[in-house]
């Protein structure tokens, strides 16, 4: 029989206010073990949350939620939230299909407040509720969380800057796990941060303000900075004085002891903006995530005792691994490649290059602005860099594309992983939007590879075209199991491929949903609709010769592609409308793109079919196109079409 726990009795976080102060670290132990057992059952973000299990039952304990707001940055690190927030019996369903999302979402809780899986977002968000709060004449507090990582965007300061500006009342936690930006926790420094978010502290601190403002302005000048030096020698927070901040660390992050005095008193504090520095370590309290080399950042289902992960080895290599490995053999023929990450390294396959060139790697952190524009300065100076960065996260940097790329017309390479559904991390990862967000811009060269070995030839043409920005799209996991060449051989700027040869529909696919279109070609031609397949290769340029060719030839076109509205379908359409081929009597042409919805997390396999774009869908959409014909046209038409690929002749049926 289960031995009932003091986390049994928590459903929400007014139950956890009721506990007695003592026995909070009771409450965060079994909290860590609540979400490592759900994660070793769903798998997912594991480092993060462990991390901060103490810092998240003392902001739930010391604040009123979800009155007063609570805001997470990124959202990796939000498991242990939602166990207290009333979703405790949802938890093992986390990133499953119809399951809780991975990190915060608005339509899942009222504890949610704000939406967050791109980093960095939290202090503008929170500096938004806490300028609402103020309009509205509330009271209530807002706080947001945020790491040392996420700290390095620029999108921080911008709004560290505003609220230092604005002096709101609003608490940034800074959550330091990896970067040793602080001297180490300790008991003097304790005791000083202790003593310096004291309501005696900061009430001395204002009468000597106060005291201040009557001195001369350099007396003045050069007291504040005095002091403020002062603290910064104790506790490194001279850089958040500056930006307006009262600075108050470094606390340790698992002692419930300091935590939840000094959130008190920062919450019952009238200053402006304050920010908590506190210490915590990734993965902790579960020695197989503390001793791996990214802390258990993401997992997928392990077993709870050894930690060993039941990861399932494929034949096939990963885009990614296939992008990295293609990449350091252009390298090896040409000093000039560079390869840039915004915090990815692993994650686009910039690892394995930086392994093989570490003086030609860069890995700029969560920065995708910078990484643009500091790819295109490189590319000014006659470089070739590589800028390898996440679909969804490049929509970050589309102003740097626009301005600092596309209209200089320079040569920067866009690696962009994540192309199309990405599974579990739902439609804050998806890679759905950089063909039609790309695809407008004048110039560019886009790609998208149909298999793996296409991608290794892609790799090749990026690094070959010296007069223009260029970028080619692969998705997430495994490839299709071709065999892979053991080097990339430029192609043909904007020209696509016959893979399949067929009479009557043709599918033009862009991208790797390229083997679903020949399944789906195997399943029409047994029903007796001979099908053509072509591979387009290039969104930008269009192959124009290849489109007309296929309009001339077959009475159906389909185009497909895995993205949304906007992008490589609708640039053939228009090719297709100017050239006067819509207006062939009997021809048919459609675009099967990503609905215009946003997808929750799911498998790719089971969001692919929900969006209509694998093999059934396929061949459903050519059946209702058939539809619209007469039935005996059609049936003449497609016995005749099956007696033409098969060489027989005879009556029509």
């Amino acid at each position: 029989m289960k031995r009932s726990t003091i986390l049994d009795s928590i459903n929400t976080p007014a139950d956890l206010r009721r506990i007695n102060a003592q026995n909070l670290q009771q409450v965060a132990d079994e909290l860590r073990a609540e979400t490592i057992n759900a994660v070793a059952v769903t798998g997912g973000h594991l480092g993060a949350g462990l991390g901060v299990v103490e810092l998240t039952v003392a902001l739930h304990y010391v604040f009123d939620t979800p009155n007063d707001k609570l805001i997470w940055d990124v959202g990796h690190q939000a498991y242990p939230h939602k166990i207290l927030t009333g979703r405790r019996d949802r938890i093992r369903t986390l990133r499953q299909g119809g399951g809780l999302s991975g990190f915060t979402k608005r339509a899942e809780s009222e504890y949610d407040c704000f939406g967050a899986a791109h980093s960095s977002t939290s202090i503008s968000a929170a500096l938004g509720f806490a300028t609402a709060r103020d309009l509205g004449k509330k009271t209530n507090h807002v706080v947001c969380v945020i790491g040392d990582g996420a700290m390095s965007a620029g999108m921080a300061y911008e709004a560290m800057n505003n609220a230092g500006t604005a002096k709101s009342r609003l608490i940034v936690i800074l959550n330091d796990n990896e970067m040793s930006i602080a001297p180490p926790v300790g008991a003097m420094s304790a005791y000083l941060t202790r003593l310096l978010s004291s309501p005696a502290y900061m009430s001395l601190r204002g009468l000597g303000k106060q005291f201040a403002e009557r001195l001369p302005e350099f007396i003045r000048e050069r007291a504040a900075r005095a002091e403020g030096l002062a603290r910064g020698f104790v506790t490194g927070g001279t850089l958040f004085e500056e930006l307006g901040f009262y600075y108050i660390g470094v606390v340790d992050g698992h002692d419930l002891n300091q935590l939840v005095p000094i959130l008190e008193n920062v919450r019952d504090a009238k200053e402006g903006p304050i920010l908590v520095h506190i210490r915590t370590q990734k993965g902790k309290g579960y020695a197989p995530a503390e001793a791996s080399s990214d802390k258990g950042h993401a997992v997928v289902k392990f077993d709870v005792n050894t930690g060993k992960q039941n990861k399932t080895k494929s034949a096939a290599p990963s885009y990614t691994k296939v992008f990295g490995e293609s990449l350091v053999k252009e390298a090896k023929k040409d000093d000039r490649i560079i390869a840039i990450t915004a915090a990815m390294p692993s994650g686009t396959g910039v690892d394995i290059f930086q392994k093989a060139f570490p003086e030609r790697a860069f890995d700029v952190g969560i920065a995708e602005q910078h990484a643009v524009t500091f790819a295109a300065g490189l590319a000014a100076e006659g470089f070739k860099p590589f800028a390898a960065i996440y679909s969804t996260f490049l929509q970050r940097a589309y102003d740097q594309v626009v301005h600092d790329v596309a209209i200089q017309r320079l040569p920067v390479r866009f690696a962009i992983d994540r192309a199309g559904l990405v599974g579990a991390d739902g439609p804050t990862h998806a890679g759905s939007f950089d063909l039609a967000y790309l695809g407008c811009l004048p110039g560019f060269v886009i790609m998208a590879a149909g298999d793996e070995a296409e991608l290794v030839h892609m790799v090749a043409t990026a690094a070959a075209i010296d007069d223009r920005p260029s970028a080619f799209r692969y998705p997430r996991g495994e490839g299709v199991g071709v065999p892979l060449p053991e080097f990339g051989t430029p192609l043909e700027i904007g020209r696509g491929r016959i893979v399949r040869q067929g009479g009557m529909v043709a599918l033009l696919s862009l991208g790797a949903r390229l083997s679903e279109c020949l399944k789906a070609a195997d399943a029409l031609t047994a029903r007796g609709i001979s099908t053509t397949v072509a591979d387009a290769r290039f969104a930008k340029p269009i192959d124009g010769d290849l489109i007309l060719r296929l309009a001339r030839a077959h009475e159906i076109l389909i185009t497909i592609e895995e993205g949304a509205i906007g992008g490589f379908g609708a640039h053939v359409l228009q090719f297709l409308a100017e050239n006067g081929a819509l207006e062939q009597r009997g021809f048919k042409a459609r675009c099967m793109v990503l609905p215009d919805v946003f997808f929750d997390q799911d498998s790719p396999p089971a969001m692919y079919a929900k969006a209509g774009l694998d093999a059934n869908g396929i061949v459903a959409k050519v059946f209702d196109l058939l539809e619209g014909e007469p039935r005996s046209i059609r049936l003449k038409r497609v016995a005749a079409d099956h007696r033409r690929a098969n060489g027989l002749s005879g009556a029509a049926v």
